[in-house]
């Protein structure tokens, strides 16, 4: 069902192209669909991106960019590493909690593999968050592979989110596992202490 938007600029594509993308993956979207989302024609896409692979990147961009912001805040405050780890945690969780579509667009990425999109998405929409996270991640261990580290972070937030379908129908399974600041907390309490920081 077309749905026209009063202007159609940039923003406006792009905000219309997120969850079709998040919906079909990459491959499963055409020019056409996301013409007929937006209300124009396909031909009309072109004077705003020179071909779907750069709608796409900027799409993903643009569904990562208040996340980048939050996360640069949370990695930016003062105080020691732990209380910023527990604020990234924290803002990292209630954020992703927040945006299924990204999500859902991130978990498309990494099953299609494409390589050359990979890439990209790396070094466009992830590079700088995660250089904040390896320099946090080597404070906090000097000893460790801040890149492991940093990768384990993320990690344990998104496979929190990612199993909750499944999550409540396992023994010990409660609504409360789902919220963002429980979360956060089990995380923190993990990263920092290990297992005896895993409190009820």
């Amino acid at each position: 069902m077309t749905r026209p938007v009063k202007s159609k600029n940039k923003e406006d594509i792009l905000d219309l192209a997120i969850p079709l993308f998040a919906q079909s993956g990459y491959t499963g979207v055409s020019m056409r669909d996301i013409a007929s989302a937006v209300g124009i024609k396909a031909a009309s896409l072109y004077h705003h991106f020179p071909d779907k692979q750069t709608l796409y990147l900027q799409a993903m961009a643009r569904a990562f960019e208040d996340k980048a912001q939050g996360f640069a805040t949370a990695l930016t405050v003062t105080g020691t590493p732990e209380k910023r780890l527990a604020g990234f945690v924290q803002i990292f969780t209630t954020l992703m909690c927040k945006d299924p579509e990204f999500r859902a667009l991130l978990q498309r990425e990494l099953l299609d593999g494409d390589e050359v999109r990979l890439k990209k998405i790396a070094s466009e929409v992830f590079r700088e968050p995660f250089v904040a996270m390896e320099a946090l991640a080597d404070e906090l261990a000097p000893g460790c592979d801040a890149h492991m580290v940093a990768i384990s972070i993320a990690s344990l937030i998104l496979y929190h989110l990612e199993t909750a379908p499944i999550r409540r129908y396992l023994p010990g399974g409660k609504a409360r596992h789902n919220k963002p600041e429980v979360i956060s907390r089990h995380v923190t309490g993990l990263l920092l202490h290990g297992l005896k920081g895993c409190g009820k």
